[in-house]
């Protein structure tokens, strides 16, 4: 009996069903016999089309497909066509031969008898395997051997490498029995990876789904997140087989090679049959292979060293070609502490080879010019030099002194690199490297301007010079020194927050280093893109690029404590205090100092438990770093590490040396670590006072700690450190509740909700409006409270109203209609409508005059600063977001947290910043530092500002709060309302529940 699924198939043979009704009806066709029938006929029509049209290639293409092995037939696609079209058929866009082909192979599916559609569901009977990945799923899991596509493009149906059909009738049967992992391995196993995407998304959350969604990450080139996914398995189950080969798939591809090679020696050790043989051949493959390339360098390294003190040392010519790097480097210091001519000349062979890898014959010129010289006067001078790279000379300043008057511009200028003292004499150093017109030099002296440029403050110059720079770093002589820059953008990067950014120099700095075989300068990326990882809470590749550098170094101590101590951080940051504690003694077991990281590490350890030996340590270390004569910053450091490791021991005592620290960090207000001291200190007493049940001194020391009076009612105070949280307020009638907790497991995600329970929430719904006092990493998140409570964070001191407490009679700034960097491609956000009523003292700025200079002299004297343009969150220096302006004849173009931080607002205005992420900051635990943050601090009386990106409509929005607030509406109940009003008519906008009010 048909069903009325049956009336779709002429809309399905032409084509007409949407792509979700199309998928359902292939499955519908596997299991309805008289739809089976009807798509015979069509087929039969279709063949008679071609006998009458004559098209005898078709008919024999048609036939050859129809007699062909069964599993050499690909699927037809379970995708949507790419080239939608209400006049073609599925068959049509196929062509003549495919379109018989297809619908022989749909009648083949239904020919197969259950047991053949069951074997070769999964490919169990197939020769080779398409995926090198395991598959999660038991009967998809037998190993074969592993057999790589050898083409991306289109291929004959029926070619020897594509891939075998999936057969629907089995695969209906599995949809029957509600089997969507072995539907997903079916396509997965086949490399379809968004059908088996969807199928596994339908799962549970569990290991096996785990592991094969990290496969799809890794075939979609995404192996960190395939690697944060497959940490997870292996913590659940430490022997999950699929995932440990996986895991070792996916540390290859991130070139992590030695990681890799044990990951492969962990699957050897399982003894699976097939898969531990092809895990032993990986492995030591993997492991002879980077071995291999570090001792070629190292010999590289000492052979053209060796030139400084040997006259009959072997010039290392075939090391040049291969590592052109590392030879041209040390090359400069053989040929500055040659002490003859005839030493010199020596050289030359040496420098014709590395010109050849660049071309041209800038080293051959250099060397003659050396050979040149008068060595009765050079060569004692380049006797001591010779000393001063090797480490051996008494006094390295008053030698560089000496170079400087000598004339020896070469010896002067790499006594400068080897000294570290370039900065130092910047403008010799930049004058002696342009003169030598060596491009080797040149970018090295690009590299320092930059540093320097970035010291000043001046980033966005720092970025153009090197973004400048590696542009123009080509050939493969110059191969190392490009990659320094990279490491050196990246640096930058980070320092202004833009991790993405600085992930893509250094993964390319890392892949070029890997290719020109720059051991040292991969060690070097190693440790950068640890960093990176760290710093986007990547925990699981941090850890995996730190333990491939220690692997890669295991026999320096240095190496062992630095790793050890960043992967005990890291350890602890996972609330895995018990790590952090084994990692931290695998750190000491050199006897190197753990430094100001690991004192600071104890003290949090010490919440958690701490002996005698943790007492001597802690005491050994701060004693080490007061011999070293530390900042004041770092001295009020030292004494908050002390004092929160004794609150568990001796209360009293921590808490006044807590307190201590907090003085000695206000003595300093300038030092950076004095303020990550005063917030870091601050946050604990908060926490110590909840956990003592003292609601009312938590929200004293929180009013301290941010410089805000507290409110005597209708005030919430909430705070996070690591594994705890405390939350205190007054109600309405001034009541004092509180809550702690010690028990947190997770960081902090992109919004606060659930932090105060919801006992607390309701206590505060009386109130008009709460003012919420948040310390950092707190401050600044969306969903702290209830959307139909009004609510804002408070930052800073109270501002002066202008005289009589009115608002500000200043101009309203609207900047509006910006002209951004073309270089940016950024698209161009339609412009404001014109306001309802008429403004006399609106004042816009718009195109190529709303630069960064001038918005900040229009807001000196604005009562209300309205900003439309698009935002980043890729900070100056301290880690909050950016607007994008019209740029300064200098390339400038950010509106950053600094620059307003530096402006004074006379008119204490209202500020809406309608651009995407404005109120966003880094999680940083010793200060709130954003852009509302930033114009509070200025003299801004309220700022409201996004979390998140917003619409182009936004800008109606933000007008609308503006308008409630000018009738005379607290701005708290304001924005509260109007998003009431635009969720009421747009129940979707989510990005509403983004926008926060600073006061």
């Amino acid at each position: 009996m048909m069903s009325p699924v049956c009336n779709r198939l002429s809309l399905f043979l032409d084509g007409e069903l949407a792509p979700v009704d199309e998928e359902n009806f292939r499955h519908h066709l596997a299991r309805c016999d008289p739809c089976a029938s009807g798509l015979h006929e069509a087929m039969q029509l279709e063949l008679l089309g071609f006998h009458s049209m004559g098209d005898a290639v078709a008919e024999e293409e048609a036939a050859d497909e129809a007699t062909g092995p069964w599993d050499s037939v690909p699927p037809p696609s379970f995708a949507p066509s790419p080239v939608p079209s209400r006049a073609r058929g599925p068959w049509a866009v196929l062509g003549a031969g495919g379109a018989l082909a297809a619908a022989v192979v749909l009648l083949l599916f239904f020919r197969l008898s259950a047991k053949e559609a069951q074997e070769s569901v999964w490919l169990a009977q197939a020769p080779s395997r398409l995926l090198e990945a395991r598959v999660a799923y038991a009967r998809a899991d037998g190993h074969r051997p592993f057999v790589p596509l050898r083409s991306g493009g289109v291929r004959r149906a029926g070619a020897a490498d594509a891939s075998p059909v999936v057969p629907l009738r089995a695969l209906a049967n599995l949809e029957d029995q509600g089997d969507w992992h072995g539907i997903a391995a079916a396509y997965l196993v086949r490399k379809d990876l968004r059908q088996a995407s969807d199928f596994l998304h339908r799962l549970s959350p569990s290991p096996d789904r785990d592991s094969d969604l990290a496969i799809i990450a890794l075939e979609q080139g995404h192996p960190e997140n395939a690697l944060a996914l497959l940490e997870g398995v292996l913590r659940q189950v430490p022997e999950h087989a699929q995932a440990q080969w996986n895991r070792a798939l996916v540390l290859r591809e991130m070139g992590l090679t030695l990681l890799a090679a044990e990951a492969f020696d962990a699957v050897v050790k399982q003894g699976a049959p097939g898969w531990s043989e092809e895990a032993r051949i990986h492995a030591r493959a993997l492991r002879q292979q980077t071995q291999a390339r570090g001792r070629a360098w190292k010999g590289a390294r000492a052979a053209v060293r060796d030139l400084m003190v040997d006259p009959q040392a072997r010039l290392p010519l075939d090391e040049a070609t291969r590592f052109p790097g590392i030879v041209r480097l040390a090359f400069y210091d053989a040929v500055r502490a040659a002490p003859s001519r005839e030493w010199v000349m020596r050289l030359v062979p040496l420098a014709d080879a590395l010109d050849g890898v660049q071309g041209g014959d800038v080293l051959r010129r250099y060397v003659l010019r050396v050979a040149a010289k008068d060595f009765n006067h050079r060569g004692p001078l380049a006797h001591d030099y010779a000393k001063l790279v090797r480490g051996e000379l008494a006094s390295p300043g008053r030698f560089v002194e000496t170079l400087r008057l000598s004339g020896e511009d070469d010896l002067y200028l790499g006594a400068l690199v080897n000294t570290m003292a370039a900065s130092r004499n910047l403008e010799d150093f930049t004058r002696l490297s342009q003169a030598a017109q060596d491009p080797w030099l040149s970018l090295l002296a690009e590299r320092e301007l930059a540093s320097e440029e970035e010291r000043q403050g001046e980033w966005w110059k720092a970025e153009a010079r090197l973004r400048a720079a590696v542009s123009a770093c080509q050939g493969r002589g110059l191969s190392y020194r490009c990659a320094t820059l990279k490491k050196r953008l990246s640096d930058l990067y980070l320092a202004l927050n833009r991790p993405a950014e600085a992930f893509e120099q250094s993964w390319s700095g890392w892949r070029a280093s890997r290719d020109t075989e720059e051991w040292e300068l991969e060690q070097q990326f190693l440790q950068e893109l640890a960093h990176i990882a760290r710093y986007r809470m990547d925990v699981a590749s941090a850890r995996a690029y730190l333990r491939e550098s220690l692997s890669r170094m295991p026999d320096s101590c240095e190496q062992r404590t630095y790793v050890h101590r960043n992967l005990a951080y890291l350890a602890w940051s996972e609330f895995d205090p018990q790590g952090a504690r084994d990692e931290l003694e695998l750190a000491q077991a050199c006897g190197r100092p753990l430094g100001l990281p690991g004192a600071l590490l104890l003290s949090y350890l010490a919440r958690f438990g701490a002996d005698s030996q943790d007492a001597d340590l802690l005491r050994r270390t701060l004693a080490e770093l007061r011999r070293s004569e530390p900042s004041a910053g770092k001295l009020a450091q030292m004494g908050f590490a002390e004092g929160q490791f004794l609150l568990e021991r001796d209360r009293a005592m921590g808490l006044e040396l807590l307190r201590g620290a907090v003085a000695q960090a206000e003595a300093v207000p300038d030092d950076v670590d004095a303020r990550k001291t005063r917030m870091g200190a601050y946050t604990v007493l908060a926490h110590e006072a909840g956990r003592s049940g003292d609601s009312g001194d938590v929200l004293s020391l929180m009013g301290a700690a941010l410089r805000v009076d507290v409110p005597d009612r209708c005030v919430l105070g909430v705070a996070v450190d690591y594994e705890r949280s405390v939350v205190a307020l007054r109600d309405a009638q001034g009541e004092l509740r509180g809550h702690f907790d010690a028990g947190r497991k997770a960081h902090l995600g992109k919004d606060a909700d659930g932090l105060v329970p919801p006992s607390l929430q309701a206590a505060l719904r009386a109130c008009e409006q709460v003012d919420v006092l948040a310390l950092p990493p707190v401050h600044g998140l969306r969903g702290l409270l209830p959307a139909d409570i009004a609510w804002s964070y408070r930052v800073g001191r109270p501002q002066v109203l202008p005289p009589g407490g009115a608002p500000g009679a200043g101009p309203h700034l609207v900047v509006n209609g910006v002209e951004a960097p073309s270089a940016l491609g950024l698209p161009r956000l339609s412009p404001l409508a014109p306001p309802a009523l008429q403004d006399p003292r609106r004042v816009e700025l718009s195109g190529m005059q709303a630069t960064p200079t001038r918005v900040l002299a229009a807001m000196a004297q604005a009562s209300e600063v309205e900003i439309h343009a698009h935002g980043a969150f890729s900070p100056e220096m301290s880690d909050a977001s950016l607007v994008v302006l019209a740029p300064e004849t200098d390339g400038r173009y950010a509106l950053s947290a600094a620059q307003v931080r530096a402006v004074k607002l006379a008119q204490a205005p209202l500020v809406l910043l309608a651009t995407c992420s404005a109120a966003r900051a880094m999680p940083f635990l010793h200060e709130s530092f954003s852009l509302p943050v930033a114009f509070i601090e200025a003299g801004a009386a309220m700022v409201l500002a996004s979390t998140e990106e917003i619409p182009d409509s936004a800008g109606r929005f933000f007008e609308a709060v503006r308008e409630r607030i000018r009738t005379g509406a607290p701005a708290a109940r304001a924005l509260r309302d109007e998003r009431r009003t635009w969720l009421a008519s747009q129940p979707g906008a989510d990005w509403v529940h983004g926008i926060l009010l600073f006061e």
